[in-house]
């Protein structure tokens, strides 16, 4: 029986790795192989997964909690991509603000299912917007210790850490980075890529088709930290649909425009409060036609990931918001600055599937250490 071989991007919320895993994903397929993704989040319509989708290749997601904590849900889906793709690979994108994952989802998949699947080193990625200010220890990371302490756990437990963006950074920036990097964790294997632009990504595709190490996880976790980290962030997830206004007498509008309005709009109000923003994400969609603008601090301009390009009469909008505020202060705001974005288009707006909360305690299946 051939084994699947399974690999993990991970990283802090907002570091790339769906932009990392497309782009990986991608490459892996021109070159002959056949791939399978699966995508992981705390609640439901994730909008990593419907931007997967669209490179045409097969997509599950695992909801609800981390791959931790659902490992045998993920086991559930990885059989699943088998029985109807036969993938050669499978590439995992865990949760942004989950650590632990040596020891509670490979090792386990190596106990459990080795013989099933080949596991690759796990590579996290860096995220140099948050970065600098929390390994330089700066008093205004923008987040509390505890978030803090899950951004350095994930790095620690790292076989390779590769510093993700240097599209935007100076060649300093890009030096002093690495150098903190290195200065922390001396031991890790260390890369910089840009998954954007490709920048360095052959190497990136070496080091993750490495043997991941044997021997089991050494990492110790207050998982007491953990959970208050993870619970310092207001969560929320939703659908919202647009449609024409009844008084309206022209109801197109440009999708592209639309959502950077509304991305815009929502930082300018998150960072009255102030709340600082992990990430915050909007997918629109309409007729086969898709635009994504994401936001991963609170001192970053919203980037338009994927243009649209095309003027429409109605949409539907995919909004992921993970900010460090409560729920209901993150519903509150969502919910008014879509209907004053919809109000500037003469658009009605519909909520749906609304869920809004803070992370619960994370309770692995398996913990092997």
């Amino acid at each position: 029986m051939n084994k699947t071989r399974f690999l993990m991007v991970g990283g802090f919320l907002g570091a790339g790795k769906t932009t990392a895993i497309g782009r990986l994903a991608k490459t892996l397929q021109d070159r002959g192989y056949s791939v399978g993704l699966v995508t992981n989040d705390q609640a439901f319509s994730l909008v990593d997964t419907g931007n997967l989708q669209r490179l045409g290749m097969p997509v599950e997601e695992v909801a609800g909690a981390c791959f931790c904590c659902k490992f045998n849900d993920l086991v559930g889906t990885l059989s699943s991509l088998e029985a109807k793709n036969q993938p050669d690979i499978v590439i995992a994108e865990p949760v942004g603000s989950c650590t632990d994952l040596v020891a509670t989802v490979i090792e386990p998949l190596r106990h459990f299912h080795g013989d099933r699947y080949d596991l690759g080193m796990y590579v996290v990625l860096m995220k140099p917007e948050h970065g600098k200010k929390i390994l330089s220890q700066e008093p205004n990371s923008g987040f509390s210790p505890k978030a803090a302490y899950i951004f350095n756990k994930q790095l620690e437990e790292a076989d390779v850490i590769a510093l993700n963006k240097i599209d935007i950074l100076s060649e300093e920036d890009q030096a002093n980075l690495m150098n903190l990097i290195q200065t922390h964790f001396p031991e890790k294997e260390v890369c910089s890529l840009s998954a954007k632009e490709g920048d360095n990504f052959e190497h990136f595709i070496e080091l993750m088709f490495k043997d991941a190490p044997e021997g089991l996880q050494k990492m110790e976790v207050d998982y007491d930290i953990y959970a208050e980290g993870e619970a310092e962030l207001g969560w929320l997830n939703a659908k919202v649909q647009l449609e024409a206004s009844p008084e309206s007498e022209d109801s197109s509008f440009l999708l592209d425009e639309l959502v950077m309005n509304l991305t815009e709009r929502l930082q300018e109000k998150l960072n009255e409060q102030p709340a600082e923003i992990a990430h915050l994400k909007i997918l629109g969609t309409q007729d086969g036609h898709s635009t994504v603008v994401s936001v991963v601090s609170s001192d970053q301009k919203p980037d338009l990931a994927l243009a649209a390009e095309v003027e429409v009469p109605t949409a539907e909008l995919i909004i992921n918001a993970r900010v460090a505020c409560s729920p209901e202060e993150l519903t509150e705001i969502v919910k008014n600055c879509v209907i004053e974005t919809a109000n500037a288009y003469h658009l009605v707006s519909t909520m749906e599937g609304l869920q809004s909360f803070r992370p619960g305690r994370p309770v692995p299946t398996h913990r092997m250490v």
